[in-house]
């Protein structure tokens, strides 16, 4: 091969199928435009073709064909069936700078780099020997003045007769050159001048195949995902001009990141602006998670410094989401995934941070989303089902009332408590399915221990409402409703509403508590004092009981222990208690778990206690035995 080829070109730089018409002369790709004329072969007799009609005498004589492939501005060469130049026109001389006497006699594979890699050599040698209709590639070939260039070379068999080919080359160069361009501004931010989101995503996909990371290096692969804190007031504030050059500033200190960290390694991670105030920066070869930290801190760093921006002095900071791992087995897809998430997990930590993925963390969110998306169709297979937990008279230790408590039991993740997906359920809205359900399963349980005991003071039954379920359903028709259908008495029913919901109530929330109130039906206010704690605006609503929060309780108890009680507590709970007293109200306390609690509640005047000193949530039976042991040991 001669010294003018750079070498291979890249597959992706192949024109077309090799093969572009079968051998019979059929078409199998694109059109072929008609044959030109060439110096070799001798044009057939004259006597073989249409007769034009005669000229006068002494008139103009048709150029010959040696004429015509001299002249003709495709540069082209005749090969014989060895692969050798017989002859080559001056334009073929011309391109490759050799001039056209040097050229006869020579490879023609070596003119063109036609035999550098497997497929275009054995394509080209099939044509050679008759049995391919023609061979089309596109090279990269050097200039003997130093400069490459771009050809596209076609080979076309000539006449059986004839045992050899043509051999045609144009110069492509300035169309590759344009179509580089046009691919650079294809795959390249306006903005900012960075790679966007589509050869980002291009260069990942690379990344991630096999033959990327088993032949070298590490096997790993690492990103940084992040987003601008408080962009979109820049935008607001200050128009789309300045937000857009804070990006290209912004583009630029990320630039001389990924610089910084490609010093002395084999890789400079890719920048790219995925959209918006999105950047990533792709590290290809990682060597773990501590590179990928020590470049999520020179991001914060670098963009800790204000931007001056034509008279514009501007500070922003950014959420950093961090993904390092192995590429085997990861996909693109899961890579953004799990960086998408980490950047969320950075915003809710606090933003202006890098958070680093966590597997543990995620497998919590997704089971958070399996959970959320299968509350709907849990209410309707019938998968949860209610306990209850006595509320016990402080002075008689009997049981006033129960607390219905649902549970769901999944089929996956087993029995959930309250705090597990009642959260969600008022997000979705199934709340409201959820708490119809809870009301009338517990009205009818507490109906059939009354009628199981007709002589014997009837327990009320305490139900949770979330303030969703008196705004997104008619709660008081859901309650008169129930009360009708089960027969359960209107005071033995007690509704349990959150400080934080109650107070402040206006409008529709203070209507339904009223008229639920007039109807006779009890309300609570549940986990008292870690709210607004506004005793006062209680006298002005339909309340009748509080319940003091486990927090203030837990502060009594010392049993067992060398500690002594705080004084302080005790104070707070009795003025509590004594101020509810005086507005009419009756007190609860949460988590009573000691005598020594119960004792201490009893004597600064606690009506009722709730909590395992006397019972853990337990199944309706066991509140009848519960019940049953009660009655039998006041007899």
């Amino acid at each position: 091969m001669s010294g003018m080829s750079e070498g291979p070109a890249p597959a992706a730089d192949l024109v077309g199928p090799v093969v572009t018409e079968s051998h019979d002369g059929t078409s199998t790709g694109t059109p072929e435009p008609p044959p030109l004329l060439g110096a070799y072969p001798l044009p057939p007799p004259a006597d073989a073709l249409p007769q034009p009609p005669l000229s006068p005498p002494g008139g103009p004589q048709p150029p010959s064909f040696d004429a015509v492939f001299a002249a003709a501005p495709l540069a082209m060469a005749v090969v014989d069936r060895g692969g050798q130049v017989v002859t080559a026109n001056d334009t073929l001389g011309e391109l490759l700078g050799t001039g056209t006497d040097g050229l006869t006699g020579k490879v023609a594979a070596d003119l063109v780099d036609l035999s550098s890699d497997a497929r275009t050599w054995h394509a080209y040698r099939e044509v050679l020997r008759g049995r391919q209709a023609r061979l089309r590639c596109t090279r990269r070939i050097k200039h003997p003045d130093g400069h490459s260039l771009w050809v596209q070379v076609t080979v076309t068999p000539l006449p059986e007769a004839e045992k050899a080919v043509l051999l045609s080359v144009a110069d492509v160069s300035a169309r590759r050159e344009l179509q580089s361009r046009l691919r650079h501004l294809q795959m390249h931010d306006p903005v900012t001048r960075l790679p966007n989101r589509t050869l980002f995503f291009e260069r990942l996909s690379a990344a991630l195949e096999a033959e990327s990371y088993e032949e070298s290096g590490t096997g790993r692969i690492g990103l940084c995902y992040l987003d601008l804190d408080g962009f979109k007031a820049v935008n607001d504030t200050l128009g789309h001009r300045v937000g857009d050059r804070l990006l290209a500033a912004v583009a630029e200190r990320l630039t001389h990141c990924a610089d910084e960290a490609g010093h002395a390694r084999a890789t400079t991670p890719l920048v790219a602006r995925l959209g918006g105030d999105e950047f990533a920066l792709l590290v290809e070869d990682s060597t773990g998670t501590d590179q990928l930290a020590e470049l999520a801190e020179s991001v914060l760093k670098a963009l800790q410094a204000p931007f001056d921006l034509a008279g514009q002095r501007l500070s922003v900071s950014a959420s950093i989401g961090v993904v390092e791992r192995h590429a085997a087995g990861t996909t693109a897809t899961g890579l953004m995934q799990a960086a998408d998430t980490t950047l969320y997990w950075a915003k809710a930590d606090g933003k202006s941070r890098w958070t680093l993925f966590d597997p543990e963390r995620n497998a919590h969110r997704m089971t958070r989303q399996a959970l959320a998306s299968g509350l709907r169709p849990a209410i309707e297979r019938g998968e949860f089902a209610l306990e209850y937990q006595p509320l016990v008279g402080m002075e008689d230790g009997r049981v006033r009332g129960v607390e219905a408590l649902v549970r769901w039991h999944h089929p996956q993740f087993g029995t959930l408590t309250p705090n597990r997906f009642i959260g969600l359920a008022e997000e979705d809205g199934s709340i409201v399915q959820l708490g119809r359900w809870v009301l009338k399963t517990a009205c009818r349980q507490a109906r059939r221990w009354q009628l199981e005991r007709p002589d014997e003071p009837p327990i009320f039954v305490s139900v949770n409402v979330a303030v969703r379920q008196v705004w997104d359903s008619d709660l008081v028709a859901d309650v008169a409703e129930t009360l009708a259908e089960t027969g359960l008495a209107p005071h033995l029913l007690q509704l349990e509403l959150t400080e934080s919901a109650v107070m402040g109530s206006a409008g529709r929330p203070l209507q339904a508590l009223q008229a639920l109130s007039d109807m006779g039906v009890r309300i609570a206010i549940d986990d008292f004092g870690t709210g607004y704690s506004n005793l006062a605006y209680l006298s002005r609503l339909p309340v009748s009981v509080l319940k003091l929060d486990g927090s203030f309780v837990r502060g009594f108890q010392y049993e067992g222990t060398d500690a002594h009680p705080n004084p302080a507590d005790e104070v707070v709970v009795e003025a509590m208690i004594r101020l509810a007293h005086r507005l009419g109200l009756t007190v609860t306390a949460e988590c009573v778990e000691t005598s020594a609690q119960a004792s201490r509640l009893r004597r600064i005047g606690c009506d009722t206690g709730q909590g395992w000193l006397y019972s853990r949530p337990v199944p309706p039976d066991r509140i009848s035995e519960l019940v049953d042991a009660d009655t039998g040991g006041r007899s």
